[in-house]
């Protein structure tokens, strides 16, 4: 055994570095000056990410996680600071992803005597944490702390490890005290038998209008899903965590409701066959019971199958490996006119969406702001988006490859989450182009990390859709038929803030300013610093799908409105009268084919 000695923090940290996490971003407090002379010590090795409120911290541990699947760190004082670090840690459950929350307390001597800010911290934490342990002794301050991490990647969720700040300055023998492994083994699951395979293929034969429905487990294989959808005739439907993982002609029913597009919204009104893939839809309880149809739902998650919706058939399996699995039986094409129909309307949908991304109209339309974003960006472009309008947005309008990141704030749905995820963004992948995209309400929850990436030289691109209004907030309201209240936000001149932080920034008031603001925005980030659009747009609402409905009515499908208004008048309210509906699409197609 070593004779060498190293205070206990410093010895903590030892076993992060083990574990490749290369960040730790927190606020100091006189809790924490045990874990901040332990930074101090290792500061050639980790990275101490001074962020300005620990929300900022534990979002941006979150983000990190998310963006490159392993463990996101974040630190908070005892009392207040931990507290504060709940809104990120929530997220991180939620989405499922691995942080380690590192918690301060009173020194050992004085728990129990009502010091200040001395609180009884487990229980604060007790729902958001898969492992919740206070430090007892000095000695096994990073056996515990190995422990949490192990546990925040066995369950994907979050650990916390409260120490008190005292047993940080005890020394302790420096020994290896990580279990960390040099290479990680991949999960294995149950084997695809071929009478599961054909079971399935005989649901998709009998089946008329069938769906895939894919979330974020699909990874890397968007190409082989393709492959697979134009071999079965299926239309391929994703959540949000999947956007930008598919290539192609396939439609985003984001998170459902107001998010969806309008050919996910018509394809859950006349599907009898849904095919989830991997995917986590928090919103399948009000649109999985629309209408009966079958479900087949293909997961890696064995507690998860029918966790959503009865199922038919569930398969335990890796929905890439399934998918391998069906390419290899001999399958031929089914659902030609309902796969071609769709496809169409697809088609038809995203011109609508071109027409009003180049229309030159004032007040700036959030169309035409994501334009000169999809012009701008390249092909390994991250996107951190905020929770509000831009979701709807960023959804509907954003271009993405499947080499792009989109980073978002998905189940727990916590505005201000856009600005810490551009910083974990640019950190994690330093060469690659970072946007941070948020409403005014969203962004004003988190602006004065603003001066966090300037502080440490991260050029991202800040853009600010300014209205005035919760405007997601005041659509909800319209939909409840009742008077708005509460929406209308006071204006602030975001550009004047930002430069008071030091952070170039201009304000865009007028369509005619778009594209040569973003050409100076990609130059400055070229150059190495970070950058504010304040853009101000119209608060008119985007094309509400929600109100759209198809029934069968006398054996086809009929699609109308929730207020009974002539369907294509009210696709002309929004600009789109060239949009045709799925039901007209399907009698187009099959008039041609006969």
């Amino acid at each position: 055994m070593s004779t060498n000695l190293i205070p206990a923090d410093v010895a903590m940290l030892h076993v992060l570095e083990s574990w490749r996490v290369k960040d730790l971003f927190g606020y100091p407090a006189g809790s924490l000056n045990s874990l901040m002379n332990a930074l101090n010590y290792e500061h050639q090795r980790i990275n101490f990410i001074q962020v300005r409120h620990e929300q900022v911290g534990a979002l941006a541990a979150s983000a990190q996680a998310k963006l490159t699947h392993h463990i996101g760190v974040a630190f908070g004082s005892a009392g207040p600071g931990a507290v504060n670090m709940l809104n990120g840690l929530y997220d991180a459950k939620e989405d499922h992803v691995p942080v380690l929350a590192i918690v301060g307390q009173a020194n050992s001597d004085n728990l129990n005597y009502d010091y200040f800010q001395e609180f009884p911290e487990a229980p604060i934490f007790s729902n958001v944490a898969c492992y919740d342990r206070i430090v007892m002794n000095a000695q096994s301050l990073p056996h515990v702390v190995d422990r949490a991490i192990r546990e925040a990647y066995q369950h994907q969720s979050v650990a916390v490890v409260i120490i008190p700040n005292d047993l940080g300055f005890v020394k302790i023998p420096d020994r290896k005290y990580s279990s960390a492994p040099h290479t990680i083994v991949k999960p294995s699951y149950p084997k695809i038998f071929p009478q599961i395979i054909n079971q399935f293929l005989k649901m998709v034969k009998q089946a008329k209008h069938p769906v895939f429905h894919v979330g974020k487990q699909i990874g890397d294989s968007g190409k082989l899903l393709v492959k697979l959808s134009q071999q079965l005739q299926i239309p391929i439907m994703i959540d949000g965590t999947a956007k930008g993982l598919i290539p192609g002609e396939v439609t985003d029913l984001g998170t459902g409701n107001r998010i969806t597009s309008k050919v996910a919204n018509e394809l859950m009104d006349t599907t009898d066959l849904v095919i989830s893939l991997g995917s986590e839809f928090a919103l399948s309880h009000r649109y999985y019971d629309k209408h009966p149809f079958k479900f087949i739902q293909v997961d890696r998650r064995q507690n998860c199958l029918g966790y959503h919706h009865p199922l038919d058939l569930g398969i335990w399996a890796d929905p890439t490996e399934f998918i391998k699995a069906v390419l290899k039986t001999s399958v031929h094409t089914i659902h030609q006119l309902y796969y071609s129909s769709v496809i169409k309307d697809i088609q038809n949908e995203n011109q609508y969406r071109h027409h009003l991304a180049i229309k030159k109209t004032n007040p700036i339309l959030p169309t035409q702001v994501y334009h000169q974003i999809n012009r701008i960006a390249n092909d390994k472009t991250i996107f951190s988006v905020d929770i509000g309008d831009n979701t709807v947005n960023s959804f509907r309008y954003l271009k993405m490859g499947t080499n792009n990141q989109l980073v978002f704030s998905a189940h727990f749905a916590t505005m201000g989450c856009s600005i810490p995820g551009a910083i974990a963004a640019k950190l994690s992948y330093p060469h690659r182009q970072v946007f941070s995209i948020a409403g005014d309400g969203a962004f004003s929850m988190v602006m004065q990390d603003l001066v966090t990436e300037r502080k440490y030289h991260l050029p991202i691109i800040n853009g600010v859709t300014s209205n005035n209004s919760t405007s997601y907030i005041k659509s909800q309201q319209a939909d409840l038929s009742m008077k708005y209240f509460g929406v209308k936000l006071t204006g602030q001149d975001f550009a004047m803030i930002a430069k008071g932080m030091g952070v170039k920034a201009i304000t865009i008031t007028q369509f005619s300013q778009l594209a040569h603001t973003f050409d100076l925005a990609k130059r400055v980030t070229q150059n190495g610093q970070p950058i504010l659009l304040n853009i101000v747009i119209s608060d008119q609402r985007a094309l509400p799908m929600k109100k759209l409905h198809i029934h069968k009515q006398n054996g086809k499908f009929i699609e109308v409105c929730d207020n009974q208004s002539d369907l294509h008048q009210f696709f002309a309210k929004y600009n789109g009268k060239s949009l045709k509906s799925l039901p007209e699409l399907l009698a187009q197609v099959a008039k041609q084919r006969h």
